[in-house]
């Protein structure tokens, strides 16, 4: 990899190599051949005095990439191009897709002037690594080469557009080798504008190639896809990012902390263009100040970033329980202009560097020896199992700042929510402590207390009267069957007999509607007779018993007395009656 300073970017290069700049080089020009003795100087004038000084042109236009080797992080892109350039197996159309700012349509320029270049003598052919100073490499570069047409997609959307193109595929290049179309954003283009293109696409004459760059590549149809060369270019890691920045600095003369170059490709993102914008500012910035260096407090402020050092603050804070000193943090870095989820960030952020140490991945590898003596500390002294928590709970957090109507409310409820969390015992160990008091603790017998409050009856006979209240549900008479489930007590049940007893509490006499309601539902007619005494328990009360009974034994589990005795004032409730009166808002609770 070249150590000269450059860039991936999108935006067309609007200046070249000037012809003297090239002779005082040695190389033929596109104004002619160098003098053997150098020229003479100019003599100042009025007329050149008037003349205006050269625009500033931004880092991200200045240091754009001129050749393949100075792309950043694309080399397996590069590899795959300079193979199929050797071996001369060039698609006839090549989708670059990726994020903004990785080199897209840089890398369709360049691929344009590899495709073109003949080379200083004029003598050489298709290559990956283009002269630069032959007139085809010169002319592509400046954007005014005559068959190297770029196109914006987004401004150029209609199937008129498409037509155009079509059209002049059929005329061979007019002076370079290959006739080549780049087309930006190509996903803007409409249906009808890629259905007209497609056929074209599929067997373009063979002087002609197609460069299509876009960010959204899953906008395209898979008919275009399947016509195209792809190269997904990556995003560029931080550290060649950050090496990078400080290469073009040092161009640039100017001086920058390596903390601060680390902070402009962490929020670059991957793109090479955001940086140097980013970089442009942060050298800006750094004048204004008075100092020229782009130190780590300038971008720090500039960026509106947390202070390195309060977030490890504030983290310690959150493990240490000090709510306090963790609510002034806050304050105080919210008075300085962070944003509440920037707070929520950097404190996941930290979380995830500290589970990657433990792992051995390089988490610990901070900007400052200060931050990786910290993250190494805290991956010794905490377990996977609480980090991980301690995950769960700040993204739950970031959620809630994030979509609520006062973020620094809602983040300082979050942090201490954090806080308190930690006091609790860690699910692991309160198992294991289960297991421990479940296993000194004595078996406890099921108290058999349903003989002495309800009398029993024979389990035929039983199951004999809930068919038989099912028949009478059955048959339309709901309230009759409501009343022989809840409130009768059989005492003798024989074809076409019933002897009865009322459950206390039961206003009146009901021997006539079971009458009637029995005959409705079995079609033949009953002797019904209520006695005074002991019967059966009705099928409700049988039902509590039962579930009485299941309560018992369930909390005479040494597992269950184990966790009451380690949670005191826990309840043991009843799911299905919950979920069955939860409707009437009458949850019982045991």
């Amino acid at each position: 990899m070249d150590d000269s300073p450059h860039l991936t970017g999108d935006e067309p290069e609007d200046e070249a190599p000037s012809a003297a700049e090239l002779e005082a080089a040695g190389q033929e020009s596109m104004f002619g051949a160098p003098e053997s003795a150098a020229p003479p100087a100019p003599t100042p004038s009025a007329a050149s005095a008037d003349i205006p000084a050269q625009p500033y042109r931004v880092l991200a236009r200045k240091y754009r990439p001129q050749t393949f080797s100075e792309l950043l992080g694309q080399d397996a892109m590069v590899q795959t191009l300079a193979n199929a350039i050797k071996r001369e197996r060039l698609a006839h159309a090549f989708l670059m897709t990726g994020v903004r700012g990785v080199g897209k349509t840089s890398t369709a320029r360049l691929i344009a002037k590899a495709l073109n270049c003949i080379g200083p003598d004029g003598q050489g052919g298709p290559t990956i690594d283009p002269c630069g100073v032959c007139e085809p490499c010169v002319a592509i570069a400046e954007g005014r080469h005559i068959d190297v047409i770029e196109m914006d997609a987004a401004s150029h959307t209609g199937v008129d557009d498409v037509r155009e193109i079509i059209e002049a595929v059929r005329y061979a290049a007019v002076s370079a080798r290959y006739k080549i179309y780049i087309i930006d954003e190509v996903h803007m283009l409409s249906r009808n504008a890629f259905n007209a293109l497609l056929k074209t696409l599929e067997e373009p004459p063979p002087h002609v190639k197609f460069l299509f760059a876009t960010t959204e590549a899953d906008k395209l149809p898979v008919t275009v896809l399947s016509r195209c060369q792809r190269f997904d270019l990556r995003r560029i890691s931080a550290e060649l990012l950050a090496d990078h920045f400080g290469r073009i600095c040092k161009a640039e003369g100017v001086a920058a902390e390596a903390e601060g170059l680390a902070m402009i490709a962490a929020a670059a993102e991957g793109s090479a263009r955001d940086g140097l914008s980013i970089l442009d500012q942060a050298i800006a910035h750094a004048d204004l100040g008075g100092a020229g260096t782009v130190s780590a407090a300038q971008v720090r402020d500039m960026l509106g970033l947390a202070d390195k050092s309060v977030q490890r603050h504030l983290f310690a804070a959150l493990l240490g329980g000090d709510g306090s000193a963790l609510l002034d943090l806050v304050d105080h870095q919210f008075a300085l202009g962070v944003e509440p989820i920037a707070l929520m960030r950097s404190a996941m952020e930290l979380t995830h560097r500290i589970t990657v140490a433990q792992l051995g991945k390089g988490g610990g590898d901070g900007i400052s020896a200060e931050e990786r003596t910290a993250i190494a500390e805290w991956a010794g002294a905490l377990t996977p199992g609480q980090l991980h928590r301690l995950w769960q709970l700040l993204l739950k957090g970031h959620d809630e700042v994030r979509a609520a109507p006062d973020p620094l409310v809602a983040a300082k409820m979050a942090l201490l929510r954090v806080q308190h969390a930690g006091d609790l015992p860690d699910p692991g160990k309160l198992v294991k402590k289960l297991e421990e008091l479940a296993a000194r603790a004595p078996v406890a017998a099921v108290p058999d207390e349903s003989p002495a409050v309800i009398p029993q009856a024979a389990a035929p006979m039983s199951a004999d009267w809930a068919a038989l209240v099912h028949m009478v549900e059955q048959s339309g008479q709901l309230r009759i069957s409501q009343i022989m489930h809840d409130w009768v007590r059989v005492a003798d049940l024989q074809h076409g007999e019933l002897t009865y007893a009322l459950a206390p509490d039961y206003p009146g006499d009901p021997s006539a509607e079971l009458r009637d309601a029995l005959l409705r539902a079995t079609g033949e007619r009953w002797q019904v007779s209520r006695i005074e005494g002991d019967a059966a328990p009705t099928l409700r009360e049988a039902a509590e018993a039962a579930r009485d009974a299941a309560r018992a034994a369930v909390l005479a589990d040494p597992m269950v007395e184990a966790a009451l005795t380690a949670f005191p004032g826990a309840e043991l409730l009843d799911e299905e009656k919950d979920q069955r009166v939860a409707g009437v808002g009458n949850k019982w609770r045991s």
